[in-house]
């Protein structure tokens, strides 16, 4: 990847992981909330969803540009004109790649990783096979809208079919310091909450977070797409 597509991929990356968190941040403390083994009105209800979001915007800015440049780049490593169905395959190496680039020493963060790497094993390729299938059809290569749009299908059914590691992870977030479920063990924590709660436990707060999240693929992904499509233009037009 040369210099501009480096910095584009940066740069709107980072604006896009913002943006997102910006517009979405009150969902996602609900669904959260939600998730809580104090029940929803114990754990905050619906006060204070706002609280904290220009903190959580800052620091996504990073994280996020990190996230696209590690992509982008591991996507151009891996490119080759290999069969279509093989692609898939690079797409999930590159978004794996991109997660586990991510650091962040706090409790949970194993669970955080176990957690959205199957998520982008499933966001990334259907997102990137949306596209490639929307381009054939139309004979063009898909506008900064339709990527948004392939974004929020993607999203939306990753978010469904993720939803007991996220949350196993919420559940390994909010438990006291010293017991079993805050040693961070997935299984474990999945394997009590299927116990207590059965498989309505598993998928609590399951349509929030689709919600938050196909809305989060349409703003994040398109976001992406339009943000580094403008500054590859303005790169091309610079002497």
């Amino acid at each position: 990847m040369d210099a501009p597509g480096f910095m584009a991929s940066l740069v709107a990356g980072g604006v896009a992981g913002a943006s997102v968190d910006l517009i979405l941040f009150p969902l996602d403390t609900i669904k959260t909330r939600l998730q809580s083994p104090q029940g929803f009105s114990k754990a905050g209800g619906f006060r204070g969803i706002y609280a904290g979001v220009p903190s959580t915007a800052i620091g996504s800015f990073p994280n996020a540009a990190m996230f696209f440049l590690t992509y982008e780049y591991v996507k151009c490593l891996l490119h080759t004109d290999s069969a279509p169905h093989v692609r898939p395959m690079k797409h999930m190496l590159a978004a794996s790649a991109g997660e586990v680039g991510i650091q962040g020493l706090y409790r949970g963060y194993r669970s955080t990783v176990l957690r959205e790497i199957p998520f982008s094993l499933v966001q990334f390729p259907l997102w990137e096979s949306l596209k490639a299938l929307w381009s054939w059809r139309r004979g063009h290569v898909v506008d900064s809208w339709q990527s948004a749009v392939c974004g929020a299908f993607a999203g939306g059914f990753a978010a469904a079919v993720t939803t007991p590691l996220d949350v196993a992870k919420t559940r390994i977030m909010l438990a006291k310091a010293g017991s079993s479920t805050a040693d961070g063990n997935v299984l474990s924590a999945m394997h009590g909450v299927w116990r207590s709660q059965g498989l309505a436990g598993l998928f609590a707060g399951v349509f929030p977070r689709m919600a938050a999240i196909s809305m989060g693929g349409f703003i994040f992904l398109g976001a992406y797409d339009q943000t580094r499509s403008l500054l590859l233009e303005v790169g091309r037009k610079s002497p």
